[in-house]
Parts: C-alpha cells; structure tokens; sequence
C-alpha cells in the first residue's frame, strides 16, 4: 500500500482525557511538542566580558533548540513549524538581526566566531527542511498542500527571502536556487507578493532621494510642507548622517542583487513596475553627489572615510549587475533559446530600455565599462536579420557621446575589481584582474611629433603642491612624498589615485612604499629643451642673454675697406684678393634653429 501524504495521513492515540484510542490528522496542534524557543540577539560590537558571556549563553539555548527541532521525525518536524508561534519568531529574529557582511562589525572572539557559525548552519538547515516538500518515498507532503501550508502560515514570505538570498547566497548557491524555486514554483501567490512588494522597494530609493534632498521623479516627489526645514545634500550633511544613508544604500542594492541572482525568474516582475529606467535615474542622481560628498570631506576621519568609499564601490557596482540581470533574463536569454519567429519582442524591449535611458550619460558610461553595450547589440545583430539598425547606431552614437570630455581608457583601467567580503563584515576590494593592455589611440600622431615627442616637463611647482594638497586634504595621514610618488605613477592625476588608494588598487610597486614618506626636495634641473649651449653663448650679441645690444657694432650691408682696419702695423700694397681677406666682416646674424622655437611650444 503506497504511503499517504502527511496532509492526508490518520494517526491513532489514546485520548489522555478518556483513555480512549481516537483518530487525529497528523498535522494537528496536540502533536506540538511544548517548547519555547528563544529569541536570538546579535553579539555585541565590543567583546566585553560580560555581554559576550551573555550572548554565548542565549546562542547555545538557540542553537540546542534548533538542533531538537532538525532531528525530529517528518511529522513532529512539521507540526512544531507550522503550531509553534515562538519558532516562527526565533528564525525571524535570526534573519532581521544577525549581522551581513557587509555590515560594520568589530573583530569578535574566537568563541563567537564558533557560535555564529554553528547558528549560520543551523538556520539554513531549518529553512531548507521547510521549503522540502518530499524528504523519502514515505515521508513528504502533497504539492497542493504544501503551496497553502507555507502561504497560509506565513512560512515564508518575500522579506523572509530576501533576506534568506543575503544571508546565504554566498557559499550555498545552488542550494538556495533549489529551494527558493521550489517555493515558487508549489506557491504562485508569491509572484503576486513580489508584486504587491515593488512599490515599496522603489520607495526605497525615493527615500534615499529625499533624504539626501536630491530632485526625485516629478511623480513620486513630494512638495516640501512649509514648516519643514531644508534638506540637507549629502555635502552640506553631518558625516555621521551621510554614514546612515551610505549604509542604508549599501544594504539594499546588496539585497536586491542577491535575490536577483539566487532566483532570476523575478525579472519580469521587477520590469512590471520599469524597474531599470527608475534605477538607472536613481544611479545618475544619487551616485555622483554621495561620491561628490566623500571626496569634499577634509578633515574628517580618513579611516570612516575609505570604509565609506568602499561601501560606495560596491553599493555601484552592485546597481550595475542588477541592471544587467534584469537585461539579461528579460531580453537577450529569451533571444538566444526562441527561434527566429518569436524574437522581435524581446529585441524590441531591449531597443526600448536603452532608448528610455540616453540622458543618463553617467550611468551608460560605468555600465558600458562592465558590460559593453556594442557587444549585446552585436549578439542582437546576429540573431535578428530584421533589427532596426537606425535604433541601434542611434543607441550606440548615444553610449559614445556619454563618453565626450572623459578619458576612456582611464575609466577602463579603473574599473572596479570584484569586491570581496570578509568574515568580519568590512567590503574590501579583492585583487585587480588581469586586464588586457590599452594601446594608445593617437599613436600615428606620436610617430608624427619628432623632437617633440620627447617628454614635456613634468609638474612642478605651485602647481604640484596644489595636487599634493589635494590628496593630503582627504588622507591626512598620507606623506607628501608618498602622495608625491602616486602621482608621478598615475600621471599626477589626484582623482585617479584617491580612488586607487581608497579602493587599495595601488600599483605593486606603490604598496611597498611607507605610506608616511616625506617629501624630498629635488635641485631644479634645467630641461634639455630649455638650455642654450652654442658658439654664440653669453657673446656681446645674444639677445637672449642681454637686455641690450650695441647696434653700433652691427652694420649693414659692405663697408668700404680702410687702411687703419687692416691687421698689418705697416702699410704695404695688397692685392685686390689680399684686401678682400683682410676686410673685417660684421657679425653674422644668428638664425632660430628648429629646437628653440619648439622650447617655446613645449612650456608648462
């Protein structure tokens, strides 16, 4: 006889009441074992004794608790999830407090590093069970069944899997996809959650427009009351403030990316609510001005300052990739797995999404770094004979025009690496890739310039300390000299190397410098370019060494021979050759040779 599902399954015990057998469902509240579940709490951010004595022993009850729970058989597993009301809120406590990575965090104790793990462990064990319709032939639920016990229980809900995404997606990928598309795929009501949940997370973002007092879509903004003060830009607001926001940004790109990543089937949704044209105006807006705001801080605490700017960075670049998961799964995917015939409406989306998006220079420019626009519309090409090629040299004239005034190839060798997280919560840039070298593009006019492809005089002077200043202002704590040398390796661009030292992308051969270098001061060397060494140096004629000339001692033309001029003591008859020979001649005058006018060219 096959076995029932537990929705369906008998069980028969003695009434304790009456002493009675009687038939109960398997899944009902008197099979709920008594049990109280603690709620967990976050280890405390300093290792005091005392609080993380406090926190072990809490941690232990929960981590025991869970263990009893995941060692239950199949059917008590399911009545505690489903009756127990204090299990629910332990694991939800779990998911809402315990710490991301990506959240600040200090260097905890070796116990509890242990003690987290064992929790991190347990946690996703429990949840993996609850989405896991069938565990045997013998032991499993019917999938009708299973899709309302999860919905009407509250098992899971789009919050609790986010934050399941952020929480595990590292490390327990294929996992995560596996279950989160299984709740999916037993519960559709979920995908009218998602739905239901959008506006929210598009609220989000217009929080953080608002907060930072930054012009928001003309439909979403809100008037200002009159006795509400002025918002703050995040220039003009307190670092502590601008820190919130950062955090808060950094948070919520990181989560969304996840859940995206983990489960790519709620693109479509996502794109319902024209989720990439309202982040990609959030990115041009934002972006900048929070970048712009860290930069312009002086005097401020450069250690807060770079954990900011990492944050930053990843919180961008994580914006980035959402955008192309979302390009992907909705548009370019379906083109590569349809046939010929259903093609056109997803290349018509992708043709529409840029479209909606060539006023956004910024954010083209920083996507085209990652994921070259010209390479999907070339995919595109090959797939579709019918594209509308006037759109696509449209799209990418505009991708190029983002492009005026910035140096491309520097934005290419800047771009970010992939930023890595370390157990103790701080983003750090991981090593840079590879990249392949960038030629220069002007090279045929190089070949062209002769002499004066010889290198210019390098900065110097006032102009020299000013970028100094300029790096020193947001790193105090950096030596002029170190400064000094990154600006010489990075062509005394003080942009460049703030983000470079920040973003610890500095060139190996700069790592290994003492960051407290002093500057040395370097004896004025004269450039080859600009010295006159020649026959006529510091002669009565130089005008280049002499205010003034004796114009009395040039003459003009021939002059007519004298006697007294001749270099003999005694008059003697010459022939008309010997006289010729003898005639003093003036001065010749000295032409510009080639060089000296380009010394003219070439000044700083």
């Amino acid at each position: 006889m096959p076995a029932l599902p537990l929705d369906q399954l008998q069980i028969t015990h003695k009434d304790l009441k009456t002493g009675k057998l009687r038939t109960s469902p398997a899944l009902h509240p008197e099979q709920k074992a008594d049990r109280y579940f603690v709620l967990y709490k976050p280890p405390p951010k300093d290792n005091i004794p005392a609080l993380v004595e406090e926190y072990l022993e809490r941690a232990t009850f929960v981590a025991n608790d869970l263990d009893w729970l995941l060692a239950l058989p199949h059917d008590k597993f399911w009545c505690q999830v489903v009756f127990d009301e204090t299990l629910q809120k332990c694991l939800d406590s779990y998911l809402h407090y315990v710490p991301r990575k990506f959240d600040e965090w200090v260097a905890p104790a070796p116990e509890v590093v242990d003690m987290e793990k064992r929790l991190h462990r347990s946690v996703f064990l429990t949840f993996l069970r609850m989405s896991t319709h069938k565990e045997s032939k013998d032991h499993f639920i019917s999938p009708s069944a299973f899709g309302e016990i999860l919905y009407n229980n509250f098992l899971f809900d789009i919050p609790k899997i986010l934050d399941l995404c952020v929480l595990f997606g590292k490390g327990n990928s294929p996992l995560l996809q596996k279950m989160i598309g299984n709740i999916f795929l037993q519960q559709p009501s979920y995908y009218n959650d998602l739905d239901e949940t959008m506006p929210t997370i598009l609220q989000v973002f217009s929080n953080i427009l608002q907060h930072c007092g930054l012009q928001g879509d003309g439909a979403c903004a809100t008037p200002q009351k009159l006795e509400e003060r002025g918002r703050l830009t995040p220039s003009d607001m307190p670092l502590l403030e601008l820190k919130d926001i950062v955090l808060y940004l950094c948070d919520t790109c990181t989560t969304l990316w996840a859940f995206l990543d983990i489960f790519p089937l709620a693109c479509p949704t996502f794109q319902k609510h024209d989720f990439c044209y309202r982040l990609a105006s959030f990115y041009e807006i934002a972006i900048p001005e929070l970048e712009s705001a860290i930069k312009k801080r002086r005097l401020e605490d450069s250690k807060l300052l770079g954990d900011l700017w990492q944050r930053l960075s990843h919180s961008r670049k994580k914006l980035l990739e959402i955008f192309h998961i979302l390009l992907n799964q909705i548009c370019l995917l379906p083109v590569l797995e349809s046939s010929c015939d259903n093609i056109q409406g997803f290349i018509e989306e992708f043709l529409q999404i840029f479209s909606s998006l060539l006023q956004e220079k910024r954010f083209l420019r920083d996507y085209d770094v990652l994921f070259p626009v010209a390479d999907d519309i070339s995919l595109l090409q090959q797939a579709s004979s019918a594209l509308d090629e006037t759109r696509t040299a449209y799209i990418l004239q505009a991708v190029e025009s983002a492009w005026e005034g910035v140096d491309r190839r520097k934005a290419t060798n800047a771009k970010d690496p992939p930023v890595a997280e370390n157990p103790n919560g701080v983003v750090v840039a991981a090593e840079a890739v590879s990249r392949p070298s960038s030629l220069p593009q002007n090279s045929e006019e190089e070949e062209c310039l002769g002499a004066a492809a010889a290198p210019g005089p390098a900065v110097c002077g006032v102009e020299l300390d000013s970028l100094i200043s300029q790096v020193k202002d947001l790193l105090p704590d950096l030596g002029e000299g170190f400064i000094l040398a990154c600006l010489e390796h990075y062509s005394y661009d003080p942009e460049q190397v703030i983000n470079n030292i920040l973003e610890g992308r500095l060139a190996p051969a700069l790592s290994q410098l003492d960051r407290g270098l002093d500057r040395q001061v370097k004896p004025d060397l004269t450039p080859l370019l600009a010295s006159r060494h020649n026959i006529f140096q510091n002669d009565e004629f130089d005008v280049f060494s002499r205010d003034s000339v004796d114009l009395s001692r040039v003459h003009k033309g021939r002059r007519k021979y004298l006697l007294s001029d001749s270099l003999s003591p005694d008059p003697v008859l010459e022939t008309p050759g010997d006289k010729v020979s003898k005639v003093p001649r003036p001065h010749p005058q000295r032409a510009q040779r080639p060089w000296e006018r380009l010394r003219t060219l070439n000044r700083p």
